[in-house]
């Protein structure tokens, strides 16, 4: 594969990864996030971070399904770019919907079963946020591999916190979470 070509994946990548919070800011600005703007940031930036998560997690089976090894090249974005929107999903739940009280913070985490598997999903993504640069890599040698398989503990956390969340129709959590 061409160097033209990784870059033109990557650009793709970028355009794509940014789009929503560049929607999202616009639409917070602008009013076009309806009546509860703060629940569709926090919808959407937590949609969005299991969209990245579950990308991130497909690009070895198409890797080794397709023989397609220039996609690994965009694991490590796509996993920032998840990261980027757990932290903006539970920053705007945290500042924007709870007024940055940490006691309201800390009693929602205790006290409502969503939000524990949402927040511990979310502490597991920091530490592979912490050491995807090449020399965490270097390193952490295989230790390294063991912190990285956290990102599927934290998907499938991830995926049950968006089914108890959801009241009514759970065809969507329940087809992310057999992704």
């Amino acid at each position: 594969m061409t160097k033209r070509t990784v870059l033109g994946m990557k650009l793709v990548l970028w355009v794509s990864a940014t789009a929503p919070a560049a929607w999202l800011a616009a639409g917070f600005f602008l009013g076009w996030l309806g009546a509860n703007p703060i629940e569709k940031l926090t919808h959407v930036t937590g949609m969005t971070t299991l969209v990245l998560l579950l990308t991130t997690l497909a690009v070895t089976p198409v890797r080794r399904l397709f023989g397609w090894n220039a996609i690994a090249r965009l694991r490590r974005p796509l996993g920032l770019f998840a990261f980027f929107y757990a932290l903006l999903h539970f920053s705007i739940w945290m500042v924007l919907d709870l007024g940055f009280q940490l006691a309201w913070v800390w009693e929602d985490i205790v006290e409502r079963p969503y939000i524990t598997v949402g927040f511990t999903a979310f502490v597991l993504l920091i530490p592979l946020a912490l050491t995807s640069t090449k020399a965490s890599i270097r390193r952490l040698g295989r230790r390294w591999t063991r912190i990285h398989s956290l990102a599927y503990v934290s998907t499938a956390l991830g995926t049950v916190h968006f089914y108890w969340l959801v009241k009514a129709d759970v065809r969507l959590p329940l087809l992310l979470m057999g992704i």
